[in-house]
């Protein structure tokens, strides 16, 4: 089984031209999503990047791949790599703390947040806020699952999804969704009030199917059912707030 590796990357926020992040020059050369390739790609404080430079990450996320055009020339580089970006609640980083110590107005916060684009954050499936722990928590140590669970649970849950279909569920077509992805009466019933209620995109609605099919093979369940379809919607909190 091939695995992933872990290429955690810092870019620079003062690369204006995104060369270093999406590849580019006079002669074409690869950016970080492609020395990334099969790998993770970590942006931390996400909107302090141009946001022109993250507006180029929706082609390559969307396809696995970037193309890069030049007069002379054009070339086409694979780009298939896990986003995993962190960005503050406001500019201060104080917002919903639990100090109070956030002094930023709505309209401050609110064109911080705007530097990311509803079409960027349409394509990062899971967008979960991460509340400041409080210091009395950080000294009680918390009983939780084991890494080592995990990771047997999670490669148990690839295998299935490679037996089935030959290839992870974040990589299926639409017409590959129709047919892994299907729904009971209810549970389809569900996901189209959450559809409505919450103002999904087709390419949210999509993402949110291809979620609720890897909750489900990490259950061990062959069908995906109702939990799993709101656990995923759940993971997209943060579209309910734009």
């Amino acid at each position: 089984m091939r695995r992933w590796k872990t290429r955690p990357y810092r870019a620079p926020h003062h690369t204006a031209s995104g060369v270093a992040l999406v590849g580019g020059g006079s002669n074409p050369r690869p950016g970080e999503i492609s020395m990334a390739l099969h790998g993770v790609l970590f942006l931390d404080e996400l909107p302090e990047f141009d946001r022109k430079v993250l507006e180029v990450l929706r082609e390559p996320l969307e396809s696995g791949h970037i193309t890069i055009s030049r007069a002379a020339r054009r070339a086409d580089f694979p780009a298939q790599f896990q986003l995993i970006a962190a960005m503050n609640p406001c500019p201060c980083g104080y917002f919903g703390h639990f100090n109070g110590q956030c002094r930023c107005t709505p309209d401050q916060i609110a064109r911080y947040r705007s530097k990311i684009s509803g079409p960027l954050l349409d394509r990062i499936d899971i967008q979960l806020p991460v509340p400041a722990v409080p210091q009395q928590d950080l000294l009680n140590r918390a009983a939780g699952e084991d890494s080592a669970s995990i990771r047997v649970r999670v490669e148990a849950a690839r295998q299935r999804m490679l037996a089935r279909q030959g290839k992870a569920n974040a990589r299926l077509s639409v017409s590959e969704i129709d047919r892994w992805c299907t729904l009971d009466a209810a549970t389809e019933a569900l996901l189209q009030q959450a559809i409505t209620r919450l103002n999904l995109s087709a390419r949210a609605y999509h993402r949110v199917l291809k979620l609720a099919r890897t909750l489900a093979d990490l259950a061990d369940m062959p069908n995906i059912g109702a939990n799993h379809i709101a656990e995923a919607v759940q993971y997209r909190r943060n579209d309910t707030a734009r």
